[in-house]
């Protein structure tokens, strides 16, 4: 830790410095500036770890920094990062390998008579690298005077078991080996002490889901996820102005589902604008696949390959790559305290993914983790002399804001998809609350010996994908990925699936190495969790690395 402050005690203690995390850390500046604010960041640098579209509604980030900083528009990175608008919102329909169909129409159509799925149109909104947002919003930050410390991952979340109440968050030990003993640079990791403690670690939280369990709160619905993929292209001048600079394509049907023969995968493709002739593209599938053979990255090969996005990019060069889960479960997804409803439990508040606030009907969540943070602040000052009582607070602010009111909006789309198929889930979602709550397992209970009938003829590049993420572990610390039961490898999955984690990690983390499944390359992990949630007998645990691992993402 610095030397020039004691941080074994703060008033607010934010892990995460993401869109949500650094947001709060704003607002409470803002609002309390004599508050001693500590921002916890396990990347080695802000934006390192950030992936997403990503598309961002304007309105809460002008809320944010129109009070934070007077004329913030006028400034060189606000021009920077905000350069973008969408002047052109495409939803495409593809059919096979080589028919296109612009469905946009049907949107506005919905958009018009009320429907959810007319929440899907994105005009007027920007196109940003969540990559660079998060950088800038960290700088604004450290500028209000948050200190912002990167490289300081955290492990475990402690509680008073006497009152409930969140007292410290213990970051990881550094400097051990694989076998776990300590090298002459061992640091143990230091416990921080705080009055409040906001989570806003993004998907799948590690202290998030820890608190969580010790704090007794529930989730009425399993959290579902779907997998993101994304890789940023450089083309040719010619191909990025054919595309045109304000416009974002959002597409559905093959390669993930097809009308007739299936496959029948719940996500699509993504394609965005970036500066300098480079392109976004990038593929989402829900993490519910039954195909055992399946990768995300396969769609991606074939999405690539389709006519309609093969005139944008062919030729082009992968530059930049990652991929991460999101949220997806929705409204009744959101971990609450079983006996006060409250999102989080005393002076612990979730925020942002870690919360799940992700609307599937608009496929964004960024403005809403703005929102939140802002409530999760305006409930720390108010209940400045009272802690015990600022989730309560917290979650009365969300319950009347717009994110709860986007949240019951979307509340039953992604569990009547699961339960019927996007073919026939997705017209049904039409009727929106006239619809029962749908039960739905967890994504992994649906994996079937099924195969996925697409897979491309040519095994999907993990190498050079992982290369252009970046990512990078210190080789000699213990591995942080956890099979549980060998056993169930050896007599269970690999008979049954034939090691499907081998297959659908991104970063080729898994191997069979003499018979025996194992993560034989976590220095590659990107941090997605994938494998935690997909395990088809759900038994991987992602723990936390050392501080500084992981992708490095730039422009992601």
């Amino acid at each position: 830790m610095p030397n020039d402050k004691d941080y074994n005690k703060v008033n607010v203690l934010i892990v995460g410095a993401g869109p949500a995390g650094l947001s709060c850390a704003i607002q409470l500046k803002v609002q309390k500036p004599d508050a001693d604010i500590c921002v916890l960041e396990k990347a080695a640098d802000l934006g390192n770890h950030n992936l997403s579209g990503a598309v961002l509604e304007t309105e809460p980030l002008h809320t944010l920094l129109d009070t934070a900083i007077p004329g913030w528009r006028d400034s060189e990175s606000a021009k920077d990062v905000l350069a973008k608008k969408i002047r052109k919102d495409n939803v495409m329909f593809l059919l096979g390998k080589e028919l296109s169909f612009n469905i946009s129409f049907t949107i506005k159509l919905a958009k018009k008579f009320g429907l959810g799925f007319g929440q899907m149109m994105h005009k007027n909104d920007y196109i940003v690298s969540i990559s660079k947002l998060t950088k800038w919003l960290g700088q604004i930050a450290k500028e209000l005077g948050v200190e912002v410390l990167t490289g300081f991952a955290a492990e475990d979340i402690i509680l008073d078991e006497s009152t409930g109440m969140t007292k410290a968050v213990k970051l990881v030990d550094q400097g051990l080996d694989k076998e776990g003993r300590k090298q002459p640079n061992f640091v143990e990791g230091e416990t921080i002490r705080a009055d409040f403690v906001v989570l806003a670690e993004g998907c799948d939280g590690l202290l998030t889901e820890k608190f969580v369990e010790k704090a007794g709160l529930k989730r009425r619905c399993p959290q579902l996820y779907s997998v993101g993929v994304k890789e940023l292209i450089k083309v040719n001048s010619r191909q990025y102005k054919k595309f045109t600079s304000g416009r974002v394509v959002h597409a559905m049907g093959y390669p993930i589902w097809t009308p007739v023969l299936g496959p029948g995968l719940f996500g699509g493709g993504i394609i965005y604008p970036a500066d300098d002739d480079n392109i976004v593209v990038g593929m989402i599938v829900g993490a519910d696949w039954k195909y055992r053979d399946f990768n995300p990255q396969d769609a991606l090969t074939n999405f690539k390959n389709h006519r309609f996005v093969k005139q944008f990019i062919a030729g082009g060069t992968v530059i930049e790559a990652g991929a991460k889960m999101i949220p997806e479960g929705g409204y009744y997804s959101i971990p609450r305290d079983p006996q006060t409803g409250s999102i989080g439990k005393g002076n612990c508040i979730i925020a942002g993914d870690s919360a799940g606030f992700v609307n599937m009907l608009k496929i964004k969540g960024l403005h809403n983790a703005i929102d939140s943070a802002i409530a999760a602040a305006k409930a720390i000052v108010e209940y400045s002399d009272n802690p015990s009582a600022t989730a309560a607070k917290y979650t009365e602010l969300i319950e009347s804001s717009n994110v709860a009111k986007e949240m019951r909006s979307a509340r039953n789309f992604r569990q009547t998809v699961a339960k019927f198929g996007p073919l026939q889930g997705m017209p049904i979602s039409v009727l929106g609350g006239l619809l029962p709550e749908f039960k739905i397992e967890e994504d992994y209970k649906a994996m079937t010996a099924a195969r996925y009938r697409l897979k491309p003829k040519q095994q999907f590049d993990k190498d050079t994908f992982t290369a252009m993420a970046a990512t990078e572990h210190r080789e000699e610390q213990p591995c942080h990925l956890e099979i549980l039961d060998s056993k169930i490898c050896a007599e269970k999955c690999t008979p049954k699936f034939n090691s499907p984690c081998i297959t659908f990690c991104p970063a080729g983390v898994y191997e069979t190495v003499h018979d025996v499944v194992k993560p034989a390359n976590p220095s590659n992990c990107l941090h997605c969790k994938t494998c935690q949630r997909k395990c088809p007998f759900d038994n991987i645990r992602w723990t936390v690395p050392e501080g500084t691992g992981g992708p490095r993402y730039k422009r992601m």
